[in-house]
């Protein structure tokens, strides 16, 4: 930690700026006690008389720099929200599973799309063959859109979509299924996740090269700011940085420069860094490692606020808050005695919490095998029920400040993510992050980075050095195979034959028209989302969409790394 030390005048008029946020802020009405009855305040410092080092560093939960948490009162005022990432089949199938969710309690959709969608390519495209809702739900046209959120009030549910290469015509669908159901869109509210720069680090999902998607978030930022200001149009990924195999500092490091890449877009717009930064969020990926996932959700809203402020010139405290949903580690789930997934899962649940998030999905036991079970799906949403319930995590914000381990290694995260900026900045041809971040696409640097990161803990694995219960100790098992959800091919051709109804009845010419306009606008000035908005109130289908656009701005093939 910093040698700085903060007296005891400091802690004391640093308390009672806390005591006033705290005491203007509302609370749930809960029961703020141990299981035994202990009276808990509301969080923890510095005793009076005592100096901390680095303290201003930590400070208190609500203030700059906001490595406690954002909010004063911590879980008191508001839990995290419970969003389970669904999708799958159908969109008749999801809204049932959707339905489910939010009758056992959860509060916030996610969606989950399958391949043909999130590769901008409809059903009955000849490369979606076997592919149609297996890995999520398929999504066509706003048709489709209409019946996936059928019963469900989008005004009144908050909605995150995880969809990049082809988000801003999804989002149009979504705009125009609200529409249908005599929503007000200007007071929608949800998160689009739009994040082309991870695509081409981590994940493999885009459509056009990356100018071309950079013009269009660019529209998207522009047409939410103005016309759905509680909307967020980006959701900055760390979770795929962190799957591909990363390290959690180059996850933190990498996805942080993605932000900051996206900050600068917004300002080139002429937009409001104060309006337009507190609709950016992130999503991260809570790993097995409890303490250093902790360490890096610190250090992501410290790091996150002093940038904000000093770098891009955020006055707003709102604007210089790092808002974040978080979902437990994918790749940390085992074939192998797939049970133990559960508790791995509610390890990483924990961490998260501890760690401040302000959403989170918890993963199910199956997930590694197949799309979830509605058994294992429901345990999994009561993980983190029993957390927020019944664990007393909720009681005291940051519960885990000022510990010397936490914070030493939320410094050396902080420590870590510099040292990569530092390295992207140097690839920059003109001192931006978002020079140095395409630089880096266009010569393979994050690939290589995450793949060295990759085989390093896999050489661990092989080794014994790094153990897994079930697959490299303690392998012997007396478990069941799983019943797993198996999605069917009639599924696919169901799908495929609605879509050649719907191409049937629509109005032909008034689809092309509004997909000429939208191709007209993409090669001036005009923003983009409007005459697209148009081409899927339609029934313009996402591959149409996304194939004349395609046709105008080429495709992308990423350099070879070796």
């Amino acid at each position: 930690m910093t040698q700085n030390s903060a007296g005891d005048d400091d802690v004391t008029a640093g308390r009672r700026r806390w005591q006033e946020r705290y005491d203007a802020a509302r609370k749930r009405d809960a029961d703020f006690t141990t299981l035994s009855g202990v009276e808990l305040e509301p969080v923890y410092g510095p005793r009076a008389g005592s100096a901390y080092p680095g303290f201003e560093q930590i400070g208190w939960p609500g203030e700059f720099p906001f490595t406690r948490g954002l909010y004063a009162t911590g879980y008191r005022g508001k839990t995290w929200t419970i969003r389970q990432f669904a999708g799958f089949g159908n969109a008749q199938q999801t809204n049932e599973r959707y339905k489910m969710i939010l009758a056992a309690g959860g509060n916030g959709l996610s969606v989950a799309f399958d391949m043909p969608t999130l590769m901008g390519r409809d059903s009955d495209d000849p490369r979606s063959l076997g592919e149609v809702g297996h890995c999520g739900v398929a999504i066509d046209s706003a048709a489709d859109m209409d019946v996936l959120f059928a019963d469900i009030p989008l005004q009144d549910v908050t909605t995150s979509m995880t969809i990049s290469g082809p988000a801003v015509p999804v989002f149009c669908m979504y705009l125009v299924a609200a529409e249908r159901q005599g929503a007000d869109i200007s007071k929608l509210d949800g998160t689009l996740q739009t994040d082309i720069f991870k695509e081409y680090i981590a994940q493999k999902e885009w459509l056009y090269p990356p100018e071309p998607h950079l013009r269009l978030i660019g529209d998207l930022m522009e047409f939410c700011d103005r016309e759905i200001p509680r909307y967020k149009p980006l959701s900055v990924s760390g979770y795929h940085i962190r799957e591909a195999g990363s390290t959690a500092a180059q996850e933190l490091a990498f996805t942080l420069a993605d932000g900051f890449g996206y900050v600068e877009l917004g300002l080139s717009r002429g937009l409001d860094v104060n309006r337009f930064a507190p609709g950016l969020s992130f999503f991260f990926d809570a790993h097995i490692d409890f303490f250093e996932e902790i360490a890096k959700f610190r250090a992501a809203r410290r790091i996150w606020a002093r940038w904000l402020r000093d770098v891009y010139g955020a006055t707003d405290e709102r604007a210089q808050w790092l808002r974040f949903h978080t979902q437990t580690a994918g790749v940390s789930l085992t074939a192998q005695q797939p049970d133990n997934n559960i508790v791995r899962t509610a390890v990483e649940a924990l961490a998260a919490v501890l760690g401040g998030t302000n959403s989170l999905h918890t993963n199910a036991l199956d997930e590694v095998l197949a799309l979830p079970s509605e058994k294992a799906a429901e345990i999994a949403l009561r993980t983190q029920q029993v957390l927020m319930e019944e664990t007393g995590v909720t009681n005291v914000a940051d519960p885990l400040g000022g510990a010397w381990y936490v914070e030493e290694l939320t410094d050396e995260m902080e420590r870590q993510a510099e040292a990569i900026f530092a390295r992207i900045k140097d690839m920059s041809s003109d001192g931006s992050m978002t020079s140095g971040i395409l630089r880096g696409i266009e010569d393979g640097w994050f690939m290589a980075e995450i793949a060295d990161a990759a085989f390093e803990y896999q050489q661990k694995l092989e080794k014994g050095d790094k153990k897994v219960v079930g697959v490299n100790v303690h392998e012997s098992s007396v478990a069941e195979d799983l019943e797993i959800l198996r999605i069917s091919h009639e599924v696919e051709l169901a799908q495929r034959e609605v879509l050649a109804e719907r191409k049937a009845s629509r109005d032909e010419a008034a689809v092309q028209t509004a997909l000429t306009r939208m191709v007209e606008a993409a090669r001036g000035d005009d923003n983009v989302v409007p005459p697209m908005l148009d081409a899927a109130r339609a029934e313009a289908t996402l591959g149409e969409i996304c194939g004349a656009l395609r046709e105008d701005c080429g495709g992308y093939l990423e350099p070879p790394r070796f």
